[in-house]
């Protein structure tokens, strides 16, 4: 009978090699499996195209156009929801049938899990919004051409809400990526992503003027309003607004707080 004595870093070294790069390559392939992966980004891509077309077209022979920018990306006030929701089923669907438990049998460290997750997410929802924004932006100029509402690059600000648009769409899947990490439960992190994007707005827009003129510049769905706009829009006229670059970095912290508080959680709960 013969003993095999391993060395330290012999038996180390499956979990060395089970870190980031190997979490990727698994949490890549595990979202294109998803089935609401494939029909969410055609119906993105359908309905950003859709809405542009119409809304775009509604303004020939216009003769003054208010921020056309606006109403060439409309869809992406569509496209939000979709890469949220995309965040949040990327993970609450690995709890809801049980598949967590291999995944953090494959990779016993959540962090890098969430970690690789977020990665994958955002730069899904990265690459895509870019692709959106310009390809839907020329579609609108294309429409528009020879319109007194045509728009072009050089115009200020249309650069910067075809760059940031895109972005937000990826900071924006994070956060419904931050919230599953956190509930765990898809209904509920559905609802609570609903919420914040959707129904906060219309509640706090219901209370005293006072409450609404100090915390309406937090809401994300008022910020995302002002990236995707060159001037700001009439139904915020009036409101103290951050930049909307300011505003982009908010609602990146709001991710980051999110994925991080996740993060913990995920440590406490799943080792």
């Amino acid at each position: 009978m013969t003993t095999t004595l391993l060395s330290r870093d012999e038996i180390a070294a499956p979990h060395a090699r089970a870190g980031l790069r190997c979490a990727l390559r698994g949490e890549w392939t595990k979202f294109w499996s998803l089935r609401s992966a494939g029909w969410s980004v055609f119906a993105l891509a359908f309905v950003t195209y859709g809405l542009c077309y119409l809304s775009t077209n509604a303004l020939r022979g216009q003769s003054n156009i208010h921020d056309p920018i606006m109403r060439v990306l409309v869809g992406f006030n569509f496209g939000q929801f979709v890469m949220g929701v995309l965040g949040v089923l990327f993970l609450s669907a690995e709890y809801s049938t049980g598949q967590i438990r291999s995944t953090m049998a494959a990779m016993p460290r959540p962090g890098i899990v969430l970690g690789a997750k977020a990665i994958v997410v955002g730069g899904v929802g990265l690459v895509l919004g870019e692709i959106l924004s310009f390809s839907t932006y020329f579609l609108g100029r294309f429409i528009l051409a020879g319109q007194a509402g045509q728009i072009a690059l050089s115009q200020p600000g249309i650069l910067r809400v075809l760059i940031e648009s895109g972005i937000d769409l990826a900071v924006v899947g994070l956060i419904g990526l931050g919230i599953a990490s956190i509930v765990r439960s898809s209904a509920a992190s559905l609802s609570i992503f609903t919420s914040i994007m959707l129904v906060l707005t219309v509640v706090l827009f219901a209370m005293p003027g006072v409450i609404v003129h100090d915390l309406s510049r937090y809401l994300p769905a008022n910020i995302s309003s002002t990236i995707f706009a060159s001037t700001t829009p009439n139904q915020l006229q009036g409101t103290p607004l951050f930049s909307p670059l300011f505003g982009l970095l908010l609602i990146s912290l709001y991710a980051a707080v999110l994925l991080f508080a996740g993060g913990l959680l995920m440590t406490r709960r799943d080792t």
